[in-house]
């Protein structure tokens, strides 16, 4: 299978009650700017190809513009569809998964275990999944479950530092990752990834949409460095989301083309 631009991506717009979020550093947040920033992340997949399904906010969910937590993306075909570790965050998994299964085959994660799609980080056929404040080893198990069906092994890693796995690692490019310097680097290298070290947090999160990347305005070093590395960058303002512990994948879940993958 070949990395690609995803060929849809399901966002979920941004409540007035995003004020309420979950965050570590009590920060104001401002509803009415993440809104905007989400309408532009929205605009940029669509000029990447992307088919882009905007689901509806809901203010009782007060962070469920992270819409990635609720699914992981098999492939083309399928999505397993996660328990949020954050018991405030269960809610927002029904009507996610009413969408996805339009288009999908849905496979729920059954038991008590926890996952949230954040601590999720696919390299080609592996999925490195992140044991976090929010995902546990039961929940980790259960996708390993349904990877096997389609193909897919799961590695676990610890998370040290970072809310999720993909708070300090994503992808960049086929076996090429950026990772700030509490990622498990040792664990990606022997999965055979080239590893880009980066200082800044919010560097250590970016978005691949084929051979463009998507980076935040609050990470100029990194979209430095990665300009340097002759990748072509878009980089956005998402700090409003950054204030809710979000980032660039944490607002989209992305389905790839039959026989591809996506990060």
């Amino acid at each position: 299978m070949d990395l690609a631009a995803p060929a849809r991506a399901f966002v979920r717009g941004v409540p007035a009650s995003y004020a309420r979020c979950l965050r570590r550093e009590p920060v104001p947040v401002d509803p009415a700017r993440a809104r905007s920033q989400v309408g532009e992340y929205a605009r940029l997949l669509r000029a990447a190809g992307v088919a882009v399904e905007e689901l509806p906010a809901d203010e009782a969910c007060p962070d469920s513009c992270f819409i990635e937590d609720t699914a992981v993306i098999l492939d083309a075909k399928t999505a397993f569809v996660t328990r949020p570790g954050a018991l405030s965050r269960r809610p927002e998994v029904a009507p996610v998964a009413l969408a996805l299964g339009r288009v999908l085959w849905l496979v729920a994660l059954e038991g008590e275990g926890t996952l949230d799609g954040g601590d999720v980080l696919r390299l080609g056929d592996t999925l490195l999944v992140g044991l976090s404040e929010r995902t546990d080893e039961a929940g980790a198990a259960a996708l390993g479950g349904a990877a096997r069906r389609v193909g897919l092994e799961v590695v676990t890693v610890p998370v040290g530092e970072g809310l999720h796995l993909k708070s300090v690692v994503t992808l960049v490019a086929p076996g090429c990752v950026v990772a700030h310097e509490s990622a498990p680097l040792d664990a990606l290298r022997r999965l055979g990834a080239r590893v880009i070290e980066v200082d800044e947090p919010a560097g250590a999160n970016v978005l691949a949409l084929g051979r463009v990347v998507l980076v935040s305005t609050a990470a100029p070093g990194t979209r430095a460095r990665l300009e340097r590395e002759g990748v072509e960058v878009r980089a956005i303002d998402v700090t409003e989301l950054h204030k809710g512990d979000g980032a660039l994948t944490c607002l989209s879940l992305r389905v790839p083309a039959p026989g591809c993958w996506c990060a």
